[in-house]
């Protein structure tokens, strides 16, 4: 990953740790690495609704003794270390935990020191991350694909079962103008609200509007806008749901519960279900449409759709292993790549390329609490990744937006949005 170190001018001189606030509050871990010419810093992301597959977040102290590792275990072994050489340093901080899912130092210590020293290394280089990250010259811009309307673990009642209603500018010219259409379509249902007088608690967790929806008036809503948008700009937008149906299942009675709308589906009834949102909405992507082991129901939905993305975030939660099992029995067609899923850089990029191979679509996605930098957009650059999951409003949503468009602004010759050919 990245290039081959010319010279030591990317060589470690330091790496410390300490506690600074996610998105939501929390305190998560950051770190710092110098090198003899450069320095990056990055904090790790956290997130409510999680894939039980995942690493393990934080060792059993929490984030005071992922920060003593950092600062007793890990520093001293990464000094001298080019900063270039992401598989070394990531191959270090698998070595140092020796367990299969960071349960030792934990999957956001290896994704902050991860991160830290690829922004060192580009830092040092004189590059952005995205340069020092991809792999050939070609840089091609994802498609934004943003949370206008939340509900389930991302809000705090009085919503929606499911978790995300989302919007995809699939037919624009450039990033700016994608962007520019789903912040059209968050304001547009915003309105929608007040005309109807509908209640609402404010905003969730990633920004998206918090209203007492059923699940068929927020398609409803979500749609009205899109086509409004749609229209008014020139730029087809589509709609997306992230049902995060683990967060629903039931495992004693084998059923999905909707509580706001006040039913069970058993396994056969979930696919027909989301076979009928799919129809009735033309859906552009459906994410977690079924529990996260729950393979064949995710085989049956794809082979019944056409140009919709299936995409799994829990039930492949970026491991290779999980895909490849998922891969062989034709689970989806698309995945979600969070790096702190797996805990270092070499581990998202080594999934990303064997879901390309396979024909699946990488979405490169923040979590809920995310921070304030714009590393993870660079990423989604430099991994191909045609769809970027980042919302819409929020600073640490905005931050990834702004510096994509900052991207496409410096190199308006060289670069391209993506297109989804599915």
């Amino acid at each position: 990953m990245g290039s081959t170190p010319m010279n030591n001018t990317a060589k470690i001189t330091s790496a410390n740790a300490w506690k600074v606030f996610d998105s939501r509050g929390r305190l998560t871990i950051e770190v710092g690495v110098a090198t003899t010419n450069g320095y990056g810093r990055a904090a790790a992301p956290s997130s409510i609704s999680t894939g039980k597959r995942e690493v393990q977040s934080y060792p059993p102290e929490g984030v005071d003794q992922a920060i003593r590792f950092v600062q007793t275990v890990l520093s001293p072994r990464l000094l001298g270390l080019e900063a270039d050489d992401q598989e070394k340093i990531d191959a270090l901080l698998h070595e140092v935990d020796g367990t299969v899912n960071f349960s030792k130092i934990g999957g956001n210590t290896a994704y902050a020191v991860s991160f830290a020293a690829a922004l060192a290394a580009a830092d040092s280089k004189g590059v952005q991350l995205f340069e020092h990250l991809q792999v050939g010259s070609e840089v091609r811009l994802p498609l934004p694909l943003g949370n206008v309307l939340g509900g389930g673990r991302h809000t705090q009642g009085g919503s929606t079962d499911i978790q995300e209603f989302l919007v995809l500018p699939t037919a624009a010219e450039t990033f700016l103008e994608a962007s520019s259409a789903n912040a059209k379509v968050y304001s547009e249902i915003g309105k929608q609200l007040i005309a109807k007088g509908k209640s609402t608690s404010g905003t969730g967790d990633e920004g998206a509007w918090i209203a007492d929806f059923t699940t068929a008036e927020a398609f409803e809503t979500v749609s009205k806008a899109c086509e409004s948008v749609s229209a008014s700009m020139g730029v087809r937008v589509r709609v997306g749901a992230d049902i995060a149906a683990s967060t629903m299942w039931d495992e004693k009675t084998k059923t999905y519960a909707y509580k706001r709308d006040g039913k069970r589906l058993d396994e056969g009834e979930q696919i027909e279900y989301m076979r009928t949102l799919v129809n009735d909405y033309h859906l552009a992507y459906l994410e977690d449409p079924f529990h996260e082991e729950a393979f064949t129901a995710f085989r049956e939905l794809t082979r019944s759709v056409n140009d919709t993305l299936i995409c799994g975030d829990d039930l492949f939660v970026t491991n290779l292993t999980r895909l490849q099992e998922g891969t062989k029995k034709e689970s989806g067609n698309a995945i979600i790549i969070k790096p702190n899923q797996v805990g270092t850089l070499t581990d998202a990029r080594r999934t990303t390329e064997f879901a390309i191979q396979s024909g699946y679509i990488p979405v490169v996605s923040h979590r809920s609490g995310e921070s304030p930098g714009s590393e993870l957009a660079h990423v989604a650059v430099a991994f191909a990744s045609p769809i970027f999951k980042t919302g819409i409003v929020g600073g640490e949503r905005v931050a990834k937006l702004n510096e994509l468009i900052r991207i496409e602004g410096n190199l308006k010759e060289r670069i391209r949005l993506a297109k989804i050919t599915r």
